[in-house]
Formats: structure tokens, sequence, C-alpha cells
């Protein structure tokens, strides 16, 4: 028998080992994991399923906003923001300007999420427009309106842009609505993979019912 770890494994504090006992007769679970074990940092109820099942089982259910990240600066933080997008099962990820991208801190997320790009913002708003998304742009400039106090479309685009300049021109232009998420220390601004995370989060809140305890 090949003892070899399985190639799409991650390291992961919560892995499991091989399957013990018989194999379960089902296609999603993936031959080679159940043989090795799988080490992945997915939920309980993906163990063992190959990773094309599991995205499809997401596809079942992804919420209907979009993430959009401006990229000319290669920054570091959209891995995280891909990664908080698989969190929170959004439908896709939009990477605007260059293609590449740091895909360190997505710890691997990016293979169960959407990734998709544009050369421009041009291009990318040509697509919302078409797909019929309202695109709300998050960032702490002028005219802004808090994030607590808005009401964020169910289907939307919400875009961000790089840790310090924040959102182009062009794109704050072309947003439908610009909001900020309220702060009260002493710093400008907030992490963009932070911001992007409490936007999701927000959306989440505003969408998603919750069974009352």
């Amino acid at each position: 028998m090949d003892d070899t770890p399985h190639p799409a494994h991650e390291l992961s504090t919560n892995g499991v080992g091989p399957w013990p006992g018989d194999w379960p007769d089902d296609p999603r679970y993936d031959p080679e994991l159940l043989r090795h074990g799988d080490t992945r940092n997915v939920i309980d109820r993906y163990r063992y399923w190959s990773m094309e099942a599991i995205v499809a089982d997401l596809d079942q259910h992804r919420h209907p906003f979009h993430v959009a990240i401006e990229n000319w600066q290669h920054d570091m933080n959209i891995g995280s923001i891909v990664r908080s997008a698989n969190a929170f099962t959004a439908d896709t990820v939009h990477i605007i300007g260059r293609r590449r991208w740091n895909k360190r801190g997505a710890m691997v997320t990016d293979r169960y999420q959407h990734v998709t790009h544009h050369d421009d913002v041009t291009g990318f708003v040509g697509w919302a427009r078409e797909a019929g998304l309202p695109v709300i742009a998050i960032d702490n400039v002028p005219g802004s309106v808090p994030i607590e106090t808005f009401a964020l479309p169910r289907e939307c685009v919400l875009l961000f842009g790089q840790e310090g300049p924040g959102l182009s021109a062009a794109a704050l232009d072309a947003a439908d609505a610009v909001v900020e998420i309220t702060q009260f220390g002493s710093t400008r601004s907030i992490n963009a993979s932070a911001a992007a995370a409490i936007a999701m989060h927000a959306w989440v809140t505003q969408h998603v019912p919750f069974p009352p305890r």
C-alpha cells in the first residue's frame, strides 16, 4: 500500500486518520483521503469528501453577495479576504487589476471559493451592471454612510480597496453607495482584511435568519 500523504492535504491540528472499518459507499468520499486520513482544515461535515464534492455542496447554499477587491499593489490582505469570503459563503470573489495575488493568507480556501478576475474597474462595473448587482464600496471617505445604519441589498457586490490608499477614485465614482465601518479610536483606518470580514458579517446579520435561542 502506498503511504504517501495525499497531495491535496493541508496542515491542520484537527485532522483525522485513515477511515476505520468498511469504507462508505458514497461518491462524495475521496478514496485517497479514506486511505491516508484527512488533515485538511474543513468542518466535520466535509471530512473525507473530495474537493469537488465540497465545492458542489457549497454551491447549493452560497449567499447571493459577491466580494470585489482592487489589486494594484499586490496587497497581502487579499488572501485573508478570500478566506473570510469562504467562511461566509460569498458567491464569488472578484480580483480587479493584477491577476496574480498572494494566496498564503487564503489558507487553501481559494480551492473551495469561486474567484474570478477583471482587468480594470471599467470591466468589473460592466459585469456588475449586466448582472444587476449594485456595487457597495467600503471606505471611510467624506460622504460615506455608517454601515451600521445602512440597509445592505441582499444581492450586491461588496467592494474593497488596498491597505493604505483604499479604493481608487474610479471605483468610488462607479459605486452605487459608499459605506464606512464606524471607528471609535485614534487610528484613521483598520486593516483591510478585518474591514472585509466586518462588512461580510454585517451582510449576514441583515439577511441570514437565525432561530431564537
